[in-house]
């Protein structure tokens, strides 16, 4: 059974879910950094994705980093996977920008995150919900 991994949950709000994987907004205002997440239990890679299910994420991830790179006219797409430290199949789709903090380096670990305040999370997830509305089967959370 999918369950999200704890730190996961932690760091990051439900967006809402694709037909297949479910959509999060990582904690940190600095980027519109987004986490794409399989609902199967166990992955850790994603060639370990029964072939449907590596075809069907791979739309959700193209079709969300398209997205997300016009809506938010990203200089640049980050899209990685890495999991060293969630073990959990999860594919980050950061929005980058010439003029970022951690501009041209990862983001990771490079600045301390700035947590959204309640009214730019409101925005931001208006924003979103509204843009994935129609495609790829997306679904709205209501957490």
């Amino acid at each position: 059974m999918f369950e999200l991994h704890a730190q996961l949950q932690a760091d990051c709000f439900v967006v809402g879910d694709f037909t297949l994987s479910q959509v999060l907004l990582l904690n940190d205002s600095q980027y519109p950094w987004f986490v794409l997440v399989p609902r199967r239990a166990d992955m850790r890679e994603v060639f370990q994705l029964s072939d449907d299910d590596r075809a069907q994420f791979h739309r959700e991830s193209d079709c969300l980093a398209g997205l997300l790179s016009t809506a938010f006219s990203a200089d640049k797409m980050n899209v990685a996977a890495l999991g060293n430290m969630v073990p959990q199949l999860h594919v980050h789709h950061i929005a980058r920008y010439r003029t970022d903090a951690a501009w041209p380096a990862p983001v990771w670990g490079k600045v301390p995150a700035v947590p959204y305040e309640a009214k730019a999370l409101e925005q931001m997830l208006v924003k979103v919900r509204t843009l994935l509305n129609g495609q790829q089967g997306f679904v709205e959370s209501s957490k």
